[in-house]
Order: structure tokens, then C-alpha cells, then sequence
């Protein structure tokens, strides 16, 4: 009778509680029914081998006891308790793969069986992302970062993209889109017809796509068939052929045509393959390092040395988390004298990155000015945001960065104590449950809210910790009649202040965040001096991931290039490159004969750009160093190569003061090198040879310098000086003969750290230079300024050597960053510059770095 009315309804779906999943023949004989379950069972599709059923439903539901704010959401919304499961297909064996709020739904399998792809519906059932899992639903990745309504994904049959509906270009117009299985890359548009295009599939030959479309003559929607131009697919996505069969690495070059000797074609070989487009910029934990770490085992087996990873293979694995933002399910509420609000998430409040997940309980809330405590020193006094406060079980409130007007002795003094982590730290040590922070009306910031970037880490989280605005903190403040900006300007003058309980006011979260954990992995090899593995060895290595594709944390990508690959030539393609070419040497000599008296470990690293996760690794399980924090004598020295591709003036070698027997070993053993050398007494490196330094290693590290492509999409092969790469990996080779035929190990010398090293724990400000870590001039030489940023507005230019900044002299890269922490964002100060052997003073107003 409806119908015939001719209204129409809402489109709608019934979640019908006994709905199941059954099987039947393709004669449509022989059904079976699979699931008997309580609850809505639906959208089932079969694993590659047949084997295994992934579906979606909401049984859980109506077996669980649920809370009293999710049993109302459910009576409404049958589909936000949705998530999917996966079975054997006969039935049996049922686990549950997701479990969050929301829709979870329309699984379909990879061609290769081994992960899930399905789509998210937040929990307000507005927008909808495309994830992938494991088939145990770990590993959960998001591809899709759109906004819209991303649905119906499907795997191509090589295995590489995915192809799925999306509404971003208009709420009723749905068109097909695709995207790599990384999610590295804005997804690329397919379909251009207004209206519906939806539920797309492959034929299992990869040749032909069907999907559903409205493009009709009466507007009707009906199943269309097209070719499909997967060649034309790839150069869109920037993915490399088709059929990617990791064991298999495509086009990879002839290990067997590389020489003995270290050469710098075979040089180039390596460089221009681990560099290519189809590395996908070695980010760790993504297909591209799997490729390059696939690839560098291949060539150690390819030279016959030993493997000395895990389970005798030449890999290393290690997790590593990474976070990817706030889930949509996030809550914080707060009420003032029993009048409760709500709000709104990354408007007003946002839990960052380094916070603990949950639900925190409602409790009172305790201003504690800026939350530091520094302790007492032989020129400081004790600061304590904490004296004679009782947060125990309370939220502290707290004011970002530092107090401002102060000395400039104590500023610098303050810093090092007011990272976001630290003032975690310190809360949780006082039993707080939770920590607040706010920027405050006296600070310049783009956002008062701290922004979120994705982070990694290999530890664990500490304490609720989030943003809010300075509104928020108003309001809570005009119940104690207290202003938040008189508050922040006593503050700053660095005086004793009390901090205070705020009157009336309770706050409670539940703080979910996205997490992935992703695997990395150190490719590791072992050259034995005799018949079997020795005691002590000789450690060289090179750090084989990069930056991956788009800008992501560490890129200097500029306009233009922001969605491009960070190929990593020089770094560090170079340095493996040079790594291999050191490992077949040296296992050739043994061959023919060398008697050498220890070991040589050759490792190329992974997590080096994430916070040289890969070196702590292979420190922390190579050998127990729980009860002697040294490595020796297992690792005698450690000989590091990093950036040796842009040879120009002079190698640097840094590391010299950790060693006395490096000054002689490089003036020997390049006798018949002839390399210009500088050296560098410095050990403090950024780079993996620290890590081997702080477990007492004498350590040894190669770099020709930063330059213009540094950590950019266009540090490409062809840039590389290969002829004076092959010259640097002799040098390191005949030093690392040497070592392995000394009589005596080298000794461990501790270098005093540089005066300003680690004062700043975190800047504020923002100039755009680019530092030449090279150092070989008093002073800091640029190697670039970011375009558009203060210091090119200033006038500043590659190769200008900086000397004063803000009154202070500037001798090397401690002594400019420890200067940049004292400047305000959007106060005029003088830098000066030494260009073409004349001083230039210039002025610069420093921007915001949040």
C-alpha cells in the first residue's frame, strides 16, 4: 500500500537480527547454512584458497553487556556495533577480528590470502575510510584519509592497489577511486560521471573491471564491464609492474657481474636500484623497505657470508608503533558545579600523540603554571611546579613551553625540562591522572591547540596528556575569578607562584588513538675470521631506510614535491652501497687467505630516520647488555657510513676522539686513497655510530656533507659522485682490514660533551635554515633555507656561513641552536652571515614552529 502511494522512504537497511550466511553450488543447489548466530551476518566473501570466510556483524552485541551510552546508540543504530569476523568455511572456528565503534564492513581478502581490506564507518556513521589488517587483525592500517564516504575497496589482483567508492567530490555524486596498498599516495580518481559509480571488482586476470553505475538512459543502476589499463593504473600511482613477488624484486640487478674489488660501477648499481621508484623511498615498515632489505640479504648471499640475524636468516625484525591520529570515538567532558559539557574534538581539546588510552575517570583539576621541575644545580636553584601542590589522582593543568620573561641563562635553563614529555614525567611521578595544556593568550602560535602529528615510537605511552583551547581554560577559571592570561604573565617573570586547585571544576576523557604496529628490519651478515663464529668482531654498517613517499616528518619537500618519493641516493643508498662493496672485499681476502684475528659484522640498519631504532635493536639483543652497558669487547669498533655520495671539498670523518688509534689508522690507510680528509673530534652524531658510542664502542663515521637535496624527493642517483664514493669505501674497507688484523683491539675514549649540547628541549621558533653538519668552518654554513621561510625572507642563502644570532656568537651547530631557543616567534633580531668573505648583518623575524 506504501508503494503504491507513491511516496518513497529514506534509504534505510534493517540489520535483521537472524540474518545469516549460507552457501550454496553454482546451480543454485545444496544450500548450507553457516552461522547461526544471534545478531546481523552478512557481507561474506571467500579467502583466494577457498579456505576461510570473512564477513561483517554485530552477534557480539547481543552476548555482551554493553554500556549504558552504547545501548541506547545500538536500539537506534543496529550498525554501530558492526565489525568483522572471519571463519573457516565450513563454519567453524569464528573469531573476531575488530573491535570498535562504528561500522566495520565489506571485507574482501588480498590475492595473496594474507591481509583483509574493508571500510570504517566513523561512529556517527557520517564519513567512512579504507583500512587494511592481517588475518589475525593485527597490523590495521589506514589508506584513506579523505573525509568523505570511502567504501567498497578491492584488491587488484597483483596485489599492490586497491580500487573503492568515494563521495569527496559531492554528497549524491560517488565515484571510483584507487589508492596503493601502503596508502603512501593521495588516491587517484578513475570514473568521471556525475551520479553513482560504486562496488567495484576485478576479473581474477586483473584485465577487466566491473561495478555498478547509474549512467544509464533512465538513470536506473546497472552492472557495467570495462577494460582495465593496469600499465596506465601504475604510472598513476607511481607503483612499479605488476605481479610484485617480494622473494622475486623485479629488475634487480646481476649481483654475479659485481667484482671483488670495490668499484664504482658496482657502486652505482646498487645506488641506482635501492634509489629507484620502485623502492618507494625505503620508509621503515612499509613494502619498499621490505624490498631494499630483500635486496640487501641477496647480495650478501650472493657473496656467501654467513647470515647472523634471526632464526639463521640474514633479517632482524622488530615492532615499532606508530600512532596515527585521534579516534572519532574520543570523549572529554567536564562539568563546573554539576553543569556538565561536552567538547568538541580538535575544535576545542585533542589528545596528543605521546597520550596513554582509556577512560579517566572524573576528577578535580590542579593548575600547575608551566608543570617543569628542574633541579637544583651548581647555577641554578631548584624549579618546582610542583611545591606544596597534591595532584595525587587529579588532572594537572599546565601552560605550554617555558616562562619567557626571565634571564636568558634561566630560559635556557628551563627548556631542556619543558618538552611535552618531560612535563608528563613529572606529572605521572606525582600520581596525577591525567595532564592538560594549554598555549595561553601571551603565546604566538598558527594554532593554540598543539598540533597532531604522527609519531613512532618503540616504548610505550605514559599519561593521558592533551590540548585544549585557551577558551576552555577561561571558562574553567571564571569560577575561581581568575584570568588566564594575569595567571600566564606572572608566570613568565620565573618568580615563586603557587599553583591552585580550580573551584568546582571536574574533567573526565576516554582517549582512543589509531594505532598501527609496524615491523621493521636490520638486514644482518657475519664474516668469521676462522672456522666458526668468534668472540669479538668488527662492526660495519650503513642505515638502509629513508623518508618514503610524501611529506611526511623530516621531509624538506617543497611545493610541488609533496606527494613525490624521497628516493634517499646519498642518503642512504651511498653508504649501503659503500657497505656492500667494503663486504666483498674483505670476504674475498678471506678466500684467498687473509688470516684475520676477529669477526666482521656487516648490518645494513633499519629505523635509522625514526630514531636509529634498527641500531638500538641489534645493541639490545646482539648481545645481553643489561648488566655491562658496554659492547665490548663482542663489538670492538664500529665503522659507520652515512652520506657518502656528494663528495666535493673533503670527506669528513667524526668519531676521531673515541678512539686514539683513529688519527694514525686514517692517516695510514689512506696513503693509497689520497682522500682529502677532515676530521671531527665529536662523537654526538645523529646517525647510528651514537648508538654504538653510548654502549662504549669506538666508533668511526664517514659523511661528505649536507647539501640542497637533503631530505628531498630529488637526492637521486644521478647526482651521485660515484668515483669518489668507491674512494671512501676503500678507505673504510682497509681501516676495517686493519682493525680485523690488529693484535689489540682499539681502545674507548669518552669525549666530553660540547658545551650547549642538549640545552633546548624544544624550540619554538621557526627560521627555515638548512645546517651543513659538515662543520668545517667556525660558524655554521648553510646548505640551504627552506623557500618562503624567515631565513630566505631575510635574505639567507646557501652557503652563508652564520656567525652572530641575536647578539651571540655562533661557532657551531650546539652554539646556533642553543641561540634559537631564546628568540620570540614574530620579534625582529639580527642574524649576521659571512658571504664571499664579507660580513653581512641581516634582520629576521622568526616565525612560529607549532
Amino acid at each position: 500500500e506504501f508503494r503504491a502511494s507513491g511516496q518513497t522512504r529514506r534509504y534505510a537497511w534493517d540489520y535483521d537480527e537472524h540474518f545469516e550466511i549460507y552457501e550454496t553450488d553454482l546451480k543454485g543447489g545444496g544450500y548450507r547454512n553457516l552461522t547461526k548466530a544471534r545478531g546481523y551476518d552478512a557481507e561474506g566473501s571467500y579467502s583466494p584458497d577457498g579456505k576461510l570466510i570473512a564477513f561483517s556483524s554485530n552477534r557480539h552485541a547481543y552476548t555482551e553487556e554493553l554500556s549504558e551510552e552504547d545501548a541506547k546508540i545500538f536500539e537506534m543504530d543496529l550498525s554501530y556495533m558492526m565489525d568483522i569476523y572471519i571463519m573457516n568455511a565450513d563454519g567453524s572456528n569464528v573469531r573476531r577480528l575488530t573491535d570498535v565503534k562504528g561500522y566495520d564492513g565489506g571485507p574482501f581478502f588480498s590475492p595473496d590470502g594474507r591481509r583483509i581490506t574493508w571500510r570504517r564507518f566513523a561512529p556517527n556513521g557520517v564519513t567512512a575510510e579504507v583500512y587494511t589488517m592481517k588475518l589475525d587483525g593485527s597490523d590495521q592500517r589506514q589508506l584513506t584519509r579523505v573525509g568523505a564516504m570511502s567504501w567498497a575497496p578491492y584488491y587488484h589482483p597483483a596485489g599492490d592497489y586497491l580500487i573503492f567508492t568515494n563521495n569527496s567530490l559531492g554528497f549524491a555524486n560517488f565515484e571510483l577511486f584507487m589508492v596503493d596498498v601502503d596508502g603512501r599516495r593521495d588516491p587517484v580518481r578513475v570514473t568521471f560521471t556525475d551520479g553513482f559509480d560504486g562496488l567495484p571488482v576485478f576479473s581474477p586476470d586483473g584485465a577487466k573491471l566491473a561495478w555498478t553505475t547509474n549512467r544509464t538512459a533512465n538513470g536506473k543502476s546497472q552492472i557495467f564491464i570495462a577494460d582495465w589499463n593496469d600499465e596506465a593504473a601504475r604510472q598513476l600511482l607511481k607503483l612499479g609492474q605488476a605481479g610484485f613477488d617480494e622473494t622475486k624484486l623485479e629488475n634487480a640487478p646481476d649481483l654475479s657481474q659485481n667484482a671483488a674489488a670495490i668499484r664504482a660501477d658496482d657502486m652505482r648499481r646498487h645506488i641506482e636500484y635501492l634509489a629507484s621508484d620502485y623502492m618507494q623511498g625505503r620508509r621503515t615498515g612499509t613494502i619498499g623497505e621490505r624490498r631494499a632489505t630483500e635486496y640487501v640479504a641477496r647480495a650478501f648471499e650472493a657473496m656467501g657470508l654467513p647470515p647472523d640475524g634471526d632464526d639463521g636468516t640474514y633479517f632482524q625484525p622488530y615492532e615499532f608503533k606508530v600512532t596515527v591520529e585521534p579516534a572519532a570515538a574520543c570523549r572529554f567532558t567536564y562539568t563546573i558545579d554539576g553543569v556538565k559539557t561536552v567538547l568538541a574534538l580538535n575544535q576545542e581539546w585533542r589528545p596528543l600523540a605521546i597520550s596513554s588510552i582509556g577512560v579517566i575517570e572524573a576528577s578535580e583539576v590542579v593548575f600547575a603554571g608551566y608543570g617543569i621541575q628542574a633541579p637544583e644545580t651548581d647555577d641554578f636553584e631548584e624549579y618546582d611546579s610542583y611545591a606544596h601542590l597534591d595532584v595525587e589522582d587529579k588532572w594537572v593543568l599546565a601552560l605550554r613551553y617555558w616562562p619567557e620573561d626571565v634571564e636568558e641563562k634561566w630560559v635556557r635553563h628551563l627548556q631542556w625540562h619543558s618538552t611535552l614529555w618531560r612535563k608528563a614525567m613529572a606529572a605521572r611521578e606525582h600520581g596525577a591522572r591525567g595532564l592538560i595544556i594549554v598555549t595561553g593568550p601571551s603565546v604566538e602560535t598558527k594554532e593554540e591547540l598543539i598540533r597532531w602529528q604522527s609519531e613512532v615510537s618503540m616504548e610505550g605511552s605514559i599519561l593521558a596528556t592533551i590540548s585544549v583551547t585557551n577558551a576552555v581554560v577561561q571558562a574553567w577559571l571564571d569560577a575561581s575569578g581568575k584570568d588566564l592570561k594575569a595567571l600566564q604573565d606572572e608566570f613568565d617573570k620565573g618568580a615563586a607562584a603557587m599553583g591552585f586547585t580550580l573551584d568546582g571544576v571536574r574533567v573526565s576523557a576516554d582517549i582512543d588513538l589509531v594505532q598501527e604496529t609496524q615491523t621493521g628490519r636490520n638486514v644482518v651478515a657475519r664474516l668469521y675470521a676462522g672456522a666458526e663464529r668468534g668472540e669479538t668482531a668488527i662492526g660495519v654498517g650503513a642505515h638502509l631506510d629513508h623518508l618514503g613517499v610524501g611529506r611526511g616528518s623530516g621531509s624538506l619537500a617543497r611545493d610541488g614535491e609533496v606527494s613525490d618519493i624521497h628516493h634517499g641516493a646519498d642518503d642512504n643508498a651511498s653508504g649501503v652501497a659503500g657497505m656492500l662493496e667494503i663486504a666483498q672485499y674483505l670476504n674475498d681476502l678471506k678466500s684467498k687467505g687473509t688470516s684475520f684475528k676477529r669477526d666482521i659484522v656487516f648490518a645494513a640498519w633499519s629505523g635509522e630516520e625514526l630514531g636509529l631504532f634498527g641500531a638500538n635493536e641489534f645493541i639490545a639483543r646482539y648481545t645481553d647488555v643489561k648488566d655491562d652497558e658496554s659492547l665490548r669487547p663482542e663489538i670492538a669498533a664500529y665503522l659507520n657510513m652515512d652520506m657518502i655520495g656528494r663528495l666535493d671539498e673533503a670527506l669528513i670523518l667524526q668519531g676521531v676522539g673515541s678512539s686514539s688509534v683513529w688519527a694514525g689508522e686514517i692517516e695510514r690507510r689512506n696513503v693509497p686513497v689520497g682522500l682529502p680528509i677532515k676530521t671531527q673530534e665529536d662523537p654526538f652524531i645523529p646517525t647510528d655510530a651514537r648508538a654504538f658510542y653510548d654502549h662504549g664502542v669506538p666508533i668511526l663515521n664517514a659523511f661528505t656533507g649536507a647539501h640542497e637535496d637533503y631530505h628531498r624527493p630529488s637526492d637521486t642517483a644521478d647526482k651521485i659522485n660515484y668515483e669518489g664514493a668507491e674512494k671512501i669505501a676503500k678507505l673504510m674497507g682497509l681501516i676495517a682490514r686493519s682493525l680485523a688484523l690488529r693484535d689489540d683491539v682499539p681502545d674507548f675514549q669518552e669525549v666530553d660533551r660540547p658545551e650547549n649540547m642538549g640545552a633546548i628541549g624544544g624550540l619554538r621558533v621557526y627560521l627555515g635554515t638548512i645546517p651543513d653538519y659538515a662543520g668545517d668552518v667556525k660558524g655554521l654554513r648553510l646548505s640551504g633555507v627552506t623557500k618562503g621561510a624567515p631565513a630566505d625572507q631575510a635574505g639567507l642563502k646557501q652557503g652563508d656561513v652564520i656567525v652572530e644570532l641575536a647578539g651571540r656568537p655562533i661557532e657551531n651547530i650546539y652554539d646556533y641552536t642553543y641561540a634559537i631557543g631564546v628568540l620570540k616567534v614574530g620579534e625582529e633580531t639580527t642574524v649576521v652571515i659571512e658571504r664571499d668573505g664579507e660580513r653581512v648583518e641581516l634582520k629576521i623575524t622568526p616565525g612560529s614552529r607549532d
